[in-house]
């Protein structure tokens, strides 16, 4: 295609500058709509960013470390050390109720005097008449001041069990003893326990070391 170029106008009439003023007009809303929407579209990618940028950010506070402050050093407590075992503390035993007591066998079955007798010269006989007196008598001494019944109820040579926990001062364990109770085993003796004690009052003055008095016949 060729232009003749004779043919444009060589002067600028109020036509043509109408019409070149139209055309920028034109280019300048295009520059203005096209700008709008760069702007709307930056806005809306942003938008999501910043909403959760809000939604998180409890969270984050929540991490925030707490400002900067004086050392606090944490001592770790050594752990409680097992409390010592408790003192056996020792009762100082009153000779006066044992003294009374020997002073009422050798009252009731001359105890004494046969324990203190030297029996390797008498026969068996003799011994066993003696001892039938003293055992008379020491019986009698039980019988009027003690209460006494076995400690177990079983029937000496049955076995019994031992549970863990049981009392050492009621059962005292014989043979090979390995482990841990509960033990099995059988009842050789029943054990004996006083469960009541009627020792006679003492007078004022009273004196428990003589055991017998000595005899005079005038």
């Amino acid at each position: 295609m060729n232009i003749n170029l004779s043919q444009l106008p060589q002067t600028l009439d109020a036509l043509h500058l109408a019409l070149a003023l139209a055309i920028f007009i034109l280019l300048f809303l295009l520059v203005m709509v096209l700008t709008f929407v760069v702007i709307s579209l930056l806005r809306r990618q942003a938008t999501p960013a910043a909403s959760e940028t809000v939604k998180t950010k409890p969270a984050v506070s929540a991490e925030k470390p707490r400002p900067a402050g004086p050392a606090t050093v944490v001592e770790e407590k050594p752990a409680p050390a097992a409390p010592p075992p408790k003192p056996v503390i020792l009762r100082e035993p009153t000779p006066d109720a044992a003294l009374q007591l020997l002073g009422l066998f050798q009252n009731e079955a001359r105890l004494i005097d046969f324990l203190q007798e030297d029996i390797a010269s008498y026969s068996d006989a003799g011994i066993g008449a003696a001892a039938r007196i003293v055992h008379g008598g020491c019986r009698k001494v039980l019988d009027e001041h003690f209460e006494i019944g076995p400690v177990r109820t079983e029937t000496e040579g049955s076995r019994i069990t031992l549970p863990k926990g049981f009392d050492p001062a009621e059962v005292r364990l014989t043979g090979n003893i390995v482990g841990e109770p509960p033990f099995q085993g059988v009842l050789v003796h029943r054990g004996w326990r006083a469960t009541e004690v009627k020792l006679p009052q003492l007078s004022e003055g009273h004196r428990a070391d003589i055991l017998a008095p000595a005899e005079v016949e005038l």
